[in-house]
């Protein structure tokens, strides 16, 4: 099932939720919703599942004005953080708990309801724990039940909100792999909300921000976090060195010295640098910023360095391949920008660009 949101926009009171929000979501695409608490992302699924309703504008499932539909007539699959199963029933009764409930013609046998929830256990990798309670679970295995049971009534599209908050790093990762596997074999409709930027990247086809009610960038992973629309974002995703700039007569500088902007369009006045610290490269040669070591933490396959300019007397972190260790505080050294973005100063929205650079 595609979506269309169409300048939708919610209040609670005197806060705007939600601002004028349009959004395709493409059929079959997981795309992840992933913004701070309290940018609107868990109410725009809401909306879309249909348990919140719009004060504007409008939600398309497949075309159809979803304004007259009921929760159950969306057919959405709704995941929730905290998994909301039912402790008195055990794993194969909470899958087949929205079989059940249905009423008339839509009501399946139950030899049609006892094969589903057994797919469904194969399909999450719990075959033979029909039997057992929610309390006897973990964390993971009990999230994986919470999906079954959203898969069991063949939704057309599938709304997880924040589904592995509640879990520990290394459960994260692996629901994680398992998810995106599962979503690649079933082929459906999926939006994630989080605020994990690590989660989104990893996950999803394409990312939508949102900060503070408004939709502020949509793109692939890749798009997001080497192409950044907005300061708020380069910040939010990733990791970023923020330093004053100053345009004058087409050329950039930083630091006191001059960065090329790759033959994108200039500006002119004050504007800010933004340097991921993977971006910094050392010089050996003796060229760029100079700056001096004040101390480095090996992160696995990585090192990070803190580093004061000499110039400025600014801190940056700059990030360097494990082999590269050696450097010790105190030591002096010279920084190259490969890459950079910038905005002008004292600016929330787009208007800035990127580039490849050397000083």
């Amino acid at each position: 099932m595609g979506i269309t949101i169409e300048h939708v926009g919610k209040q609670f009171g005197d806060y705007a939720a939600l601002q004028d929000i349009r959004l395709e979501v493409r059929q079959g695409e997981l795309l992840a919703l992933l913004g701070p608490s309290g940018s609107g992302k868990t109410t725009l699924l809401r909306i879309i599942a249909g348990l919140e309703h719009a004060d504007r504008g409008r939600v398309l499932l497949d075309g159809e004005d979803a304004a007259g539909l009921s929760v159950q007539a969306r057919r959405a699959g709704f995941v929730f953080q905290h998994y909301a199963l039912f402790r008195h029933l055990d794993v194969a009764d909470n899958i087949a708990f929205g079989l059940r409930v249905r009423r008339g013609a839509q009501r399946w046998p139950e030899t049609r309801i006892r094969a589903r929830v057994e797919e469904l256990l194969a399909l999450v990798q719990l075959e033979g724990l029909g039997g057992r309670y929610p309390a006897q679970l973990s964390g993971g295995q009990r999230q994986r039940v919470a999906l079954a049971r959203a898969l069991a009534i063949e939704p057309r599209v599938l709304l997880l909100d924040e589904p592995f908050g509640a879990l520990d790093a290394q459960v994260r990762r692996d629901l994680r792999r398992w998810l995106r596997e599962l979503h690649d074999r079933t082929g459906l409709t999926t939006l994630f909300v989080t605020h994990d930027q690590e989660e989104a990247l990893e996950l999803a086809d394409r990312v939508a921000i949102l900060n503070g009610g408004k939709l502020e960038q949509v793109g692939t992973p890749a798009e997001i976090y080497d192409a950044p629309a907005s300061p708020f974002i380069y910040s939010f995703v990733g990791a970023v060195n923020r330093l004053p700039a100053h345009w004058h007569q087409g050329e950039l500088r930083a630091e006191g010295g001059t960065l090329s902007p790759g033959g994108r369009a200039g500006g002119e006045g004050a504007a800010e640098l933004f340097v991921r610290p993977e971006d910094l490269r050392v010089d050996p040669a003796g060229h760029g910023w100079p700056a001096t070591v004040l101390s480095g933490q090996r992160n696995g396959p990585r090192l990070r360095l803190r580093a004061e300019l000499a110039g400025s007397g600014r801190e940056v972190e700059v990030e360097l391949p494990a082999h590269e260790a050696g450097y010790a505080a105190g030591q002096r050294l010279h920084l190259v920008p490969a890459r950079f973005g910038w905005f002008p100063a004292n600016v929330d929205g787009a208007g800035g660009g990127m580039a490849a650079s050397g000083t």
